[in-house]
Protein backbone atom coordinates (compact mmCIF):
# COMPACT_ATOMS: atom_id res chain seq x y z
CA UNK A 1 0.00 0.00 0.00
CA UNK A 2 0.80 2.52 0.28
CA UNK A 3 -1.38 0.40 2.64
CA UNK A 4 -5.42 -0.02 2.30
CA UNK A 5 -5.84 3.55 0.56
CA UNK A 6 -7.96 5.18 -1.59
CA UNK A 7 -6.91 8.48 -1.93
CA UNK A 8 -4.14 9.70 -4.70
CA UNK A 9 -0.42 9.79 -4.36
CA UNK A 10 1.61 12.07 -2.45
CA UNK A 11 -0.50 13.35 0.48
CA UNK A 12 -3.89 11.79 2.27
CA UNK A 13 -6.96 12.94 1.11
CA UNK A 14 -9.14 9.29 1.49
CA UNK A 15 -10.04 7.00 4.10
CA UNK A 16 -6.22 5.98 3.71
CA UNK A 17 -3.49 7.07 1.77
CA UNK A 18 -1.79 5.27 -1.55
CA UNK A 19 -3.73 4.40 -4.37
CA UNK A 20 -6.35 1.24 -3.53
CA UNK A 21 -3.78 -1.19 -2.30
CA UNK A 22 -4.42 -3.83 0.67
CA UNK A 23 -2.97 -3.26 3.64
CA UNK A 24 0.34 -4.30 5.18
CA UNK A 25 2.13 -6.69 7.43
CA UNK A 26 5.18 -8.30 8.23
CA UNK A 27 7.78 -7.51 11.35
CA UNK A 28 11.53 -8.08 11.89
CA UNK A 29 12.76 -8.43 15.32
CA UNK A 30 11.39 -7.88 18.41
CA UNK A 31 13.91 -4.83 19.55
CA UNK A 32 13.10 -3.72 22.70
CA UNK A 33 10.45 -2.70 25.41
CA UNK A 34 8.22 0.30 26.09
CA UNK A 35 11.12 3.02 26.58
CA UNK A 36 12.93 1.84 23.59
CA UNK A 37 14.80 5.25 21.73
CA UNK A 38 13.16 8.40 23.13
CA UNK A 39 11.22 6.34 25.81
CA UNK A 40 10.24 7.34 29.70
CA UNK A 41 10.48 3.88 31.46
CA UNK A 42 7.57 1.92 32.55
CA UNK A 43 5.49 5.46 33.85
CA UNK A 44 6.04 3.90 37.44
CA UNK A 45 8.44 6.01 38.86
CA UNK A 46 10.69 3.33 39.32
CA UNK A 47 14.42 3.72 37.56
CA UNK A 48 14.10 2.10 34.00
CA UNK A 49 17.35 -0.77 33.39
CA UNK A 50 17.16 -1.26 29.80
CA UNK A 51 20.07 -4.43 28.60
CA UNK A 52 21.62 -3.78 32.48
CA UNK A 53 21.71 0.14 31.53
CA UNK A 54 20.56 2.36 34.10
CA UNK A 55 17.56 4.59 32.33
CA UNK A 56 17.53 7.60 34.63
CA UNK A 57 14.59 9.03 32.35
CA UNK A 58 12.00 6.97 34.40
CA UNK A 59 11.63 10.20 36.15
CA UNK A 60 10.65 12.14 34.09
CA UNK A 61 7.25 12.90 32.72
CA UNK A 62 6.27 10.70 29.84
CA UNK A 63 5.00 12.45 26.53
CA UNK A 64 3.26 10.69 23.32
CA UNK A 65 2.32 12.56 20.21
CA UNK A 66 -0.90 11.74 18.78
CA UNK A 67 -1.75 12.19 15.20
CA UNK A 68 -4.98 11.15 13.33
CA UNK A 69 -6.44 11.65 9.75
CA UNK A 70 -8.35 14.65 10.73
CA UNK A 71 -10.30 14.32 7.36
CA UNK A 72 -12.81 11.76 9.29
CA UNK A 73 -14.98 12.34 11.98
CA UNK A 74 -14.23 9.21 13.58
CA UNK A 75 -10.24 9.49 13.85
CA UNK A 76 -11.01 13.05 15.17
CA UNK A 77 -13.24 12.10 18.07
CA UNK A 78 -11.32 8.82 18.93
CA UNK A 79 -7.89 11.02 19.07
CA UNK A 80 -10.03 13.33 21.34
CA UNK A 81 -10.68 10.55 23.98
CA UNK A 82 -6.78 9.00 23.60
CA UNK A 83 -5.63 12.34 24.54
CA UNK A 84 -8.17 13.44 27.68
CA UNK A 85 -7.26 9.64 28.94
CA UNK A 86 -3.75 9.79 28.80
CA UNK A 87 -3.24 13.57 30.23
CA UNK A 88 -5.79 12.27 32.92
CA UNK A 89 -2.88 9.28 33.12
CA UNK A 90 0.00 11.87 34.24
CA UNK A 91 1.28 11.38 30.64
CA UNK A 92 2.21 15.05 28.04
CA UNK A 93 0.69 14.77 24.96
CA UNK A 94 1.76 16.54 21.87
CA UNK A 95 0.10 17.57 18.67
CA UNK A 96 1.11 18.72 15.33
CA UNK A 97 -0.03 22.20 14.51
CA UNK A 98 -1.89 21.23 11.07
CA UNK A 99 -4.09 18.69 13.25
CA UNK A 100 -3.89 21.39 16.88
CA UNK A 101 -7.24 23.62 15.83
CA UNK A 102 -9.34 20.62 14.47
CA UNK A 103 -9.04 17.99 17.54
CA UNK A 104 -9.02 20.65 20.02
CA UNK A 105 -7.35 19.79 23.03
CA UNK A 106 -6.30 22.70 24.85
CA UNK A 107 -3.77 20.65 27.55
CA UNK A 108 -1.32 19.35 24.47
CA UNK A 109 1.39 20.66 23.65
CA UNK A 110 1.09 21.69 20.13
CA UNK A 111 4.16 20.96 17.55
CA UNK A 112 5.56 21.77 13.99
CA UNK A 113 5.71 19.16 11.52
CA UNK A 114 8.89 18.54 11.30
CA UNK A 115 11.86 16.05 12.83
CA UNK A 116 11.50 17.81 16.37
CA UNK A 117 7.88 16.67 16.53
CA UNK A 118 8.98 13.14 17.88
CA UNK A 119 11.70 13.57 19.32
CA UNK A 120 12.32 12.71 23.53
CA UNK A 121 8.76 11.03 22.61
CA UNK A 122 8.21 7.70 23.77
CA UNK A 123 5.62 6.65 21.75
CA UNK A 124 3.20 8.20 18.17
CA UNK A 125 -0.38 7.09 18.80
CA UNK A 126 -1.54 7.00 14.89
CA UNK A 127 -5.62 6.62 14.86
CA UNK A 128 -6.39 6.05 11.15
CA UNK A 129 -5.93 3.97 8.43
CA UNK A 130 -2.21 2.86 7.36
CA UNK A 131 -1.87 5.52 4.75
CA UNK A 132 -2.00 7.68 8.24
CA UNK A 133 0.83 5.51 9.54
CA UNK A 134 2.92 5.26 6.70
CA UNK A 135 2.78 9.09 7.61
CA UNK A 136 3.67 9.21 10.97
CA UNK A 137 6.56 7.21 9.62
CA UNK A 138 8.10 10.23 8.15
CA UNK A 139 8.25 11.81 11.72
CA UNK A 140 9.16 8.31 14.10
CA UNK A 141 11.79 6.83 12.18
CA UNK A 142 14.76 9.59 12.54
CA UNK A 143 14.26 9.56 16.32
CA UNK A 144 13.46 5.90 16.26
CA UNK A 145 10.23 6.75 18.38
CA UNK A 146 7.37 3.57 17.80
CA UNK A 147 4.41 4.00 16.37
CA UNK A 148 0.85 2.36 17.50
CA UNK A 149 -1.74 2.39 15.43
CA UNK A 150 -5.13 2.20 15.90
CA UNK A 151 -7.14 1.19 13.31
CA UNK A 152 -9.81 3.54 11.92
CA UNK A 153 -9.26 2.25 7.89
CA UNK A 154 -10.89 -1.00 5.65
CA UNK A 155 -7.93 -3.52 6.23
CA UNK A 156 -5.50 -1.89 8.44
CA UNK A 157 -2.50 -4.29 8.71
CA UNK A 158 -0.23 -1.91 10.29
CA UNK A 159 -2.29 -1.02 13.58
CA UNK A 160 -2.19 -2.40 16.48
CA UNK A 161 -6.20 -2.28 17.73
CA UNK A 162 -9.24 -1.21 16.43
CA UNK A 163 -11.56 1.53 17.80
CA UNK A 164 -13.50 -0.43 20.06
CA UNK A 165 -10.40 -1.57 21.59
CA UNK A 166 -9.27 2.57 22.69
CA UNK A 167 -9.84 2.28 25.94
CA UNK A 168 -7.43 -0.13 26.86
CA UNK A 169 -5.17 0.50 24.72
CA UNK A 170 -4.75 4.10 26.18
CA UNK A 171 -4.24 2.49 29.46
CA UNK A 172 -1.78 -0.20 28.06
CA UNK A 173 0.18 2.62 26.87
CA UNK A 174 -0.27 4.76 29.93
CA UNK A 175 1.00 1.80 32.39
CA UNK A 176 4.33 0.97 29.99
CA UNK A 177 2.64 -2.50 28.94
CA UNK A 178 3.65 -2.86 25.54
CA UNK A 179 7.23 -4.05 23.61
CA UNK A 180 8.36 -2.33 20.37
CA UNK A 181 9.12 -4.72 17.08
CA UNK A 182 11.48 -3.51 13.93
CA UNK A 183 10.22 -3.30 10.46
CA UNK A 184 12.49 -3.31 7.85
CA UNK A 185 12.86 -0.63 5.49
CA UNK A 186 14.38 -0.10 2.54
CA UNK A 187 17.24 2.53 0.97
CA UNK A 188 16.27 3.48 -2.78
CA UNK A 189 18.59 5.21 -4.95
CA UNK A 190 17.95 6.85 -8.45
CA UNK A 191 20.65 7.41 -10.73
CA UNK A 192 21.34 8.95 -14.29
CA UNK A 193 25.05 8.51 -16.01
CA UNK A 194 26.43 7.83 -12.48
CA UNK A 195 24.61 11.43 -11.00
CA UNK A 196 22.06 10.89 -8.24
CA UNK A 197 19.05 12.10 -9.24
CA UNK A 198 16.69 11.36 -5.93
CA UNK A 199 17.75 9.48 -2.52
CA UNK A 200 15.00 8.33 -0.38
CA UNK A 201 13.64 5.23 1.60
CA UNK A 202 10.25 3.14 2.26
CA UNK A 203 8.96 1.01 4.94
CA UNK A 204 6.38 -1.08 2.21
CA UNK A 205 8.11 -0.23 -1.27
CA UNK A 206 9.67 1.24 -4.16
CA UNK A 207 7.56 1.10 -7.32
CA UNK A 208 8.88 2.02 -10.55
CA UNK A 209 5.73 2.51 -12.91
CA UNK A 210 5.11 3.86 -16.39
CA UNK A 211 3.72 7.70 -17.35
CA UNK A 212 1.96 7.00 -19.98
CA UNK A 213 3.38 4.50 -22.45
CA UNK A 214 4.83 0.70 -20.67
CA UNK A 215 7.85 1.05 -19.33
CA UNK A 216 10.52 -0.98 -21.06
CA UNK A 217 12.66 -2.26 -18.38
CA UNK A 218 15.84 -4.68 -17.29
CA UNK A 219 15.99 -5.82 -14.03
CA UNK A 220 19.31 -6.68 -12.08
CA UNK A 221 19.85 -8.31 -8.78
CA UNK A 222 23.50 -8.15 -7.55
CA UNK A 223 25.54 -6.05 -10.51
CA UNK A 224 23.99 -8.66 -12.53
CA UNK A 225 21.05 -8.77 -15.37
CA UNK A 226 17.90 -10.87 -14.99
CA UNK A 227 15.39 -10.47 -17.45
CA UNK A 228 14.04 -7.58 -19.57
CA UNK A 229 10.42 -6.72 -19.33
CA UNK A 230 7.85 -4.53 -20.95
CA UNK A 231 5.37 -3.93 -18.19
CA UNK A 232 3.46 -1.63 -16.42
CA UNK A 233 6.18 -1.50 -13.23
CA UNK A 234 8.33 -3.27 -11.30
CA UNK A 235 7.76 -3.04 -7.73
CA UNK A 236 11.00 -3.63 -5.29
CA UNK A 237 9.02 -4.14 -1.71
CA UNK A 238 10.11 -5.37 1.89
CA UNK A 239 8.36 -8.01 3.97
CA UNK A 240 6.11 -5.29 5.37
CA UNK A 241 5.11 -4.45 2.32
CA UNK A 242 4.56 -8.07 1.17
CA UNK A 243 0.93 -7.35 2.06
CA UNK A 244 0.50 -4.16 0.53
CA UNK A 245 1.58 -3.21 -3.52
CA UNK A 246 3.19 -6.19 -4.09
CA UNK A 247 0.23 -8.50 -2.96
CA UNK A 248 -1.87 -6.69 -5.35
CA UNK A 249 0.23 -7.41 -8.22
CA UNK A 250 0.56 -11.11 -7.46
CA UNK A 251 3.57 -11.10 -5.07
CA UNK A 252 3.90 -13.99 -2.24
CA UNK A 253 2.97 -13.08 1.77
CA UNK A 254 6.21 -12.86 3.16
CA UNK A 255 5.83 -13.65 7.35
CA UNK A 256 6.37 -11.38 9.89
CA UNK A 257 10.21 -13.45 11.08
CA UNK A 258 11.43 -13.55 7.64
CA UNK A 259 14.14 -10.89 6.31
CA UNK A 260 14.08 -10.71 2.65
CA UNK A 261 13.15 -8.81 -0.57
CA UNK A 262 10.39 -8.86 -3.13
CA UNK A 263 11.24 -8.18 -6.84
CA UNK A 264 7.61 -8.25 -8.62
CA UNK A 265 6.96 -7.44 -12.02
CA UNK A 266 3.58 -5.51 -12.55
CA UNK A 267 1.69 -6.70 -15.55
CA UNK A 268 4.82 -7.95 -17.87
CA UNK A 269 4.65 -8.76 -20.94
CA UNK A 270 7.36 -11.83 -20.81
CA UNK A 271 7.84 -15.74 -20.09
CA UNK A 272 9.69 -15.09 -17.56
CA UNK A 273 7.94 -12.41 -14.71
CA UNK A 274 7.61 -13.98 -11.45
CA UNK A 275 7.74 -12.46 -8.24
CA UNK A 276 11.37 -13.51 -6.43
CA UNK A 277 12.08 -13.37 -2.82
CA UNK A 278 15.89 -12.05 -2.40
CA UNK A 279 18.65 -12.31 -0.04
CA UNK A 280 18.28 -9.00 2.40
CA UNK A 281 22.02 -8.52 1.80
CA UNK A 282 21.02 -8.16 -2.41
CA UNK A 283 21.12 -4.89 -3.78
CA UNK A 284 17.99 -4.26 -6.86
CA UNK A 285 18.10 -2.33 -9.52
CA UNK A 286 15.62 -1.54 -12.32
CA UNK A 287 16.85 -0.05 -15.85
CA UNK A 288 14.56 1.83 -18.31
CA UNK A 289 16.03 1.40 -21.06
CA UNK A 290 16.92 4.46 -23.17
CA UNK A 291 15.13 5.82 -26.09
CA UNK A 292 11.66 4.80 -24.81
CA UNK A 293 9.35 6.08 -22.52
CA UNK A 294 9.81 7.91 -18.91
CA UNK A 295 8.66 6.48 -16.03
CA UNK A 296 8.02 7.62 -11.99
CA UNK A 297 8.95 6.41 -9.02
CA UNK A 298 6.67 5.97 -5.90
CA UNK A 299 7.66 5.29 -2.24
CA UNK A 300 5.29 4.16 -0.36
CA UNK A 301 2.60 5.75 -2.37
CA UNK A 302 3.50 9.23 -0.78
CA UNK A 303 6.76 10.24 -2.52
CA UNK A 304 7.29 10.30 -6.00
CA UNK A 305 10.08 11.01 -8.07
CA UNK A 306 10.20 10.66 -12.02
CA UNK A 307 12.69 8.48 -13.79
CA UNK A 308 13.38 9.70 -17.15
CA UNK A 309 14.70 6.86 -19.89
CA UNK A 310 18.04 5.28 -19.11
CA UNK A 311 18.21 5.63 -15.59
CA UNK A 312 18.43 3.41 -12.85
CA UNK A 313 16.42 2.73 -9.48
CA UNK A 314 18.63 0.89 -7.01
CA UNK A 315 17.13 -0.32 -3.87
CA UNK A 316 18.75 -2.03 -0.80
CA UNK A 317 17.95 -2.72 2.96
CA UNK A 318 17.91 0.74 4.63
CA UNK A 319 20.11 0.50 8.40
CA UNK A 320 17.62 2.57 10.18
CA UNK A 321 14.36 0.29 10.98
CA UNK A 322 10.59 1.81 11.80
CA UNK A 323 9.60 0.54 14.93
CA UNK A 324 6.17 -0.86 16.02
CA UNK A 325 4.99 -1.16 19.37
CA UNK A 326 3.11 -4.21 20.16
CA UNK A 327 0.06 -4.59 22.97
CA UNK A 328 1.20 -8.07 23.56
CA UNK A 329 4.49 -9.78 22.72
CA UNK A 330 5.19 -12.59 19.98
CA UNK A 331 5.07 -15.34 22.28
CA UNK A 332 2.10 -14.51 24.41
CA UNK A 333 -0.26 -12.57 21.91
CA UNK A 334 -3.31 -14.28 20.52
CA UNK A 335 -3.31 -12.85 17.67
CA UNK A 336 -0.41 -13.88 15.34
CA UNK A 337 0.22 -13.40 11.68
CA UNK A 338 -1.93 -16.06 10.62
CA UNK A 339 -4.46 -15.08 13.09
CA UNK A 340 -4.34 -11.29 11.35
CA UNK A 341 -3.93 -12.79 8.05
CA UNK A 342 -7.49 -14.69 8.90
CA UNK A 343 -8.85 -11.94 10.01
CA UNK A 344 -7.72 -9.18 7.41
CA UNK A 345 -8.78 -11.19 4.38
CA UNK A 346 -11.32 -13.07 5.95
CA UNK A 347 -10.28 -16.03 5.08
CA UNK A 348 -12.20 -19.41 5.25
CA UNK A 349 -11.30 -21.16 8.80
CA UNK A 350 -14.48 -23.87 8.93
CA UNK A 351 -13.59 -27.73 9.57
CA UNK A 352 -10.11 -26.91 11.03
CA UNK A 353 -9.30 -28.97 14.18
CA UNK A 354 -6.34 -28.57 14.97
CA UNK A 355 -3.59 -31.11 16.14
CA UNK A 356 -5.41 -34.11 18.01
CA UNK A 357 -4.09 -34.50 21.41
CA UNK A 358 -3.59 -37.77 22.79
CA UNK A 359 -4.13 -38.77 26.90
Amino acid sequence: MSAGGESGRGQESGPESGRGRRGVETTSTVSGTAGGPGGMGSGTGDIGVTGGVVDDRADAKRTVLVTAHTGREAAVHSARLVMERLIAAGVNVRVLDDEAEELGCALAEVVPENGAASQEAELIIVLGGDGTLLRAAELARPAGVPLLGVNLGHVGFLAEAEMEDLASVVDRVAEGRYEVEERMTIEVVVRLNGSVLARTWALNEASVEKKDRMLEVVAEIDGRPLSRWGCDGVICATPTGSTAYAFSAGGPVVWPEVEALLLVPNSAHALFARPMVVSPKSTLAVEILPDTSAGVLWCDGRRRFDVPPGARVEVRKGEVPVRLARLLGVETTGAPFTDRLVAKFDLPVQGWRGRVRSG
